[in-house]
């Protein structure tokens, strides 16, 4: 599986090379490591992260596609669906199956057909369209439902400061 999923990787990469998507970025942390990505998300425009750079890695596994990789952003992000060390939590990126709670429908978790694009657009979406039914930050997930223009909001600004003087570090 090894083989096939390198081989993989390596033709979704030159896709975003050849033809990038609007909103992100990817790359490969390390040229000799086809598994460690890096990308940097700008923050969607008409929504509190616009003119942010916000920086993740992805680290894929072996048997990928058959399984999701992790994705956690490394520039510091106040999201209700991010915890606090900075791990995504999308229902995309959750094993394939059913759900052991019941919460999520087998379709919405990870499927094989997945690829870096449709991880990423699911990501920028998730931004602009928080998850508060299922939290990774509790504190992010109580402040965007209580006052999503109050502490919430400036939380996020002062993260897209942060994104910006870092952006190009």
């Amino acid at each position: 599986m090894t083989e096939q999923s390198s081989l993989l990787l390596r033709k979704q990469l030159a896709e975003l090379n050849k033809n990038p998507v609007e909103g992100f970025s990817a790359g490969l942390i390390d040229d000799d490591d086809i598994y460690q990505w890096e990308v940097l998300i700008i923050g969607p425009p008409d929504t509190l992260f616009e003119g942010g750079f916000f920086k993740a890695n992805l680290t894929f596994p072996h048997d990928y596609p058959l399984r999701p990789p992790k994705m956690k952003f490394i520039t510091e992000i106040w999201h209700p669906n991010v915890a606090k060390n900075g791990d995504v939590c999308i229902s995309i990126l959750h094993e394939p199956g059913e759900d052991k709670y019941g919460y999520e429908k087998p379709e919405e978790r990870w499927l094989p057909i997945h690829t870096v694009e449709t991880i990423m657009i699911s990501v920028i979406s998730m931004l602009a369209d928080p998850n508060g039914d299922s939290p990774a930050n509790v504190d992010a997930a109580k402040e965007w439902r209580e006052d999503p223009s109050g502490d919430f909001k400036r939380k996020v600004a002062r993260c897209v400061r942060k994104s910006q003087e870092m952006a190009f570090d």
